[in-house]
């Protein structure tokens, strides 16, 4: 199979532009709020550890002063994503919407749900209610990488 660089790459790059967007309406708008009142900040049940990480403890992630380079970093996520697809997507049933959601779900597994297990479960803290609330954020944020990435690479 002869892989067409300008179509994967453009279409990792709709799949980071697309996760870059439903971050910012979930974990930015709802999750940590614009001026830090969301209800992942400002949940009664949240770990003082996690909101100390993302107010207090210096330097405060990249993502919240200089976003510039996390908003990057995700687009080539997406790039890298897309020759991933291209890689295990011909192993499964054909159409946008069986390949996308298959490789949305493996995104969601192999990426996000191990980073919640690692990181705001077991180094945070963080309670299993607001856990559930990111991977619901997480899952928007795979569907629409996934989606995004299927609909250009499936196009015939």
């Amino acid at each position: 199979m002869r892989i067409m660089h300008g179509k994967t790459i453009l279409a990792g790059m709709a799949g980071g532009v697309s996760m870059n967007v439903v971050m910012l309406l979930t974990f930015r708008l709802l999750g940590f709020g614009w001026n830090g009142d969301g209800i992942l900040l400002k949940s009664p049940a949240q770990s003082s550890k996690l909101i100390a990480v993302w107010t207090e403890i210096e330097p405060i992630p990249l993502v919240v002063n200089t976003p510039a380079p996390i908003i990057s970093g995700i687009i080539l996520f997406g790039i890298a994503h897309a020759y991933v697809f291209r890689w295990v997507a011909p192993s499964w049933p054909g159409g946008v919407v069986n390949r996308g959601v298959r490789f949305s779900f493996l995104v969601f597994v192999m990426t996000f749900l191990f980073w919640e297990f690692f990181t705001p479960f077991n180094m945070f803290g963080e309670p299993l209610q607001l856990i559930a609330l990111e991977l619901f954020f997480w899952a928007c944020i795979a569907l629409a990488d996934g989606m995004a990435i299927a609909a250009i690479l499936e196009k015939r």
